[in-house]
């Protein structure tokens, strides 16, 4: 059985444990206050999940997430995730991170200075324009639902949503790409990580985060990106 270590357990890492458990997977979940912090979440997920320290999250998983913004001092279990393909589910928020000058000159995308952080896995960006809390404003019951949930549909569906996976590893990306499928999406791959910029917020995919886009869609509005230099 595959298990996924997810590091990070705020609402993007917790959702992404319930959605993946639902779909067969194993989960091992660390956070920065410790396994013992995680009694109540590990409770409602069930048997299929434990709670663990970043390291030991990091060297039980098959592949693991980054499921936390990007800073520069972060310290990763660099030598756990060795070999490993990592997913970056982060965006480059100025108004959280403050400013990073290589990003903002187009020199570098977070993801890959996250690759730098972690120079021996596999980083790919992914899950970084889905959300995973409640539609605001509610609708209809539904809404109250992550958009992960809300918006996952089975393979073949007419209204399946697409969401965007980018790497220079491409056995990163077809990993990513099954991963979506078994939890109700389809792919749309945007490499190398360089492009990752394409699906940033700002961009003309992001306006419809909130309730998603086809695959076709999701292409169209990759090509007519633009690069803002600021």
């Amino acid at each position: 059985m595959t298990t996924i270590g997810i590091l990070g357990a705020g609402q993007a890492g917790s959702t992404l444990a319930r959605a993946s458990i639902t779909a067969g997977y194993d989960v091992v979940i660390a956070n920065s206050r410790g396994p013992e912090s995680l009694t109540g979440l590990i409770s409602e997920l069930g048997p299929r999940a434990r709670a663990a320290h970043a390291a030991e999250a990091a060297a039980a998983a098959d592949f693991a997430v980054t499921a936390f913004p990007y800073a520069p001092s972060a310290r990763l279990p660099v030598e756990e995730l060795r070999g490993k393909v990592v997913i970056d589910n982060n965006n480059y928020m100025v108004w959280r991170d403050g400013h990073i000058p290589e990003v903002d000159l187009g020199r570098t995308t977070i993801h890959e200075l996250r690759q730098e952080q972690l120079p021996a896995s596999k980083v790919v960006k992914a899950f970084s324009h889905v959300q995973f809390h409640a539609r605001h404003p509610i609708r209809v019951p539904s809404d109250e639902l992550p958009g992960l949930l809300r918006l996952a549909r089975p393979a073949g569906a007419r209204d399946r949503k697409a969401l965007v996976v980018s790497s220079d590893f491409p056995d990163a990306v077809e990993l990513v790409t099954r991963f979506y499928d078994d939890l109700g999406f389809d792919a749309v791959d945007n490499s190398p990580l360089s492009g990752s910029w394409r699906s940033a917020p700002g961009t003309p995919m992001w306006r419809h985060h909130v309730d998603g886009q086809s695959r076709e869609e999701l292409i169209q509005d990759l090509r007519r990106a633009d690069r803002i230099i600021s």
